[in-house]
């Protein structure tokens, strides 16, 4: 089975944040991501990962006024010189909590700036976070986002975002395979996972629809879980999914058997 890290922005929101570490440890979980770590001091989320035994595989780049809605600044023109602030606080962090790459949030389309104009303003950001994070040894993510939930987000499919990270041209930029989103927006999910798993740097996880645990919806993740394993993905798999109930009381889709086939690769 696939590794997979707690989202504590997502899970076990029982609970005050600085107790989710310890209640994600107790689960079961080896690893933790979540959307942001800058409300935080840096070292009290340090002390937390290393007393639960965490590894931190994830935060996101700031991205602007999130409780307004924003949901990113990267492709928004008259915000680069906050952008590129915003990567050295990042790196910041992720310096601090060992966490080995950052993904970026393209963010929404402004009002009165063209397609052309984002998409230029986006691969120049890139380039700028790509260079710094590559000298602090830290990898890159660009991650499509569904305009079903986000309206007006300007990266919302998988080919869209790996030509933009062809443009970027940078060695450490990786694909963020969100399942949930691209299920919403593109599904033939096995397929797309085969035919770029070696430029996915992370991959994150929730069924559709709701945004629910795996084995809520429509996704058949036992065949998914057992694809990702075939394809080799040696990465965490974030579990970014909004629990129907108490965190821990429905996290028994981990226990989900994977399909079996015979020799002629048929499901059993």
């Amino acid at each position: 089975m696939p590794r997979f890290a707690a989202n504590l922005t997502m899970l076990f929101t029982e609970l005050p944040f600085m107790q989710r570490f310890e209640a994600a440890a107790r689960a079961g979980f080896k690893a933790v991501e979540y959307l942001f770590p800058y409300a935080c001091d840096k070292h009290e989320l340090a002390h937390a990962l290393r007393a639960n035994g965490l590894e931190q595989v994830l935060h996101n780049l700031p991205a602007g006024d999130w409780e307004a809605g924003e949901r990113g600044i990267a492709c928004h023109p008259d915000r680069a010189a906050e952008f590129r602030v915003g990567v050295g606080h990042a790196i910041e962090y992720a310096t601090a909590l060992s966490c080995p790459q950052l993904n970026c949030l393209a963010g929404k389309l402004p009002p009165g700036v063209t397609a052309a104009d984002a998409r230029r303003t986006l691969v120049a950001n890139l380039r700028f976070a790509a260079a710094a994070l590559q000298e602090a040894g830290l990898g890159l993510l660009l991650e499509p986002v569904n305009d079903f939930d986000i309206p007006g987000f300007f990266v919302t499919r998988t080919r869209e975002a790996l030509s933009i990270i062809d443009e970027v041209g940078s060695s450490n930029v990786r694909l963020q395979y969100d399942i949930y989103h691209a299920q919403r927006m593109e599904g033939e999910l096995g397929n797309t996972l085969a035919a770029h798993i070696g430029r996915i740097g992370h991959i994150q996880l929730a069924d559709n629809p709701g945004r629910g645990e795996p084995g809520t919806g429509e996704i058949h993740y036992p065949w998914l879980f057992q694809h990702i394993d075939a394809l080799g993905y040696q990465g965490w798999i974030g579990c970014e999914y909004k629990p129907q109930g108490h965190t821990e009381a429905g996290l028994g889709w981990r226990a989900i058997p994977a399909v079996h086939r015979d020799a002629t690769g048929a499901i059993e």
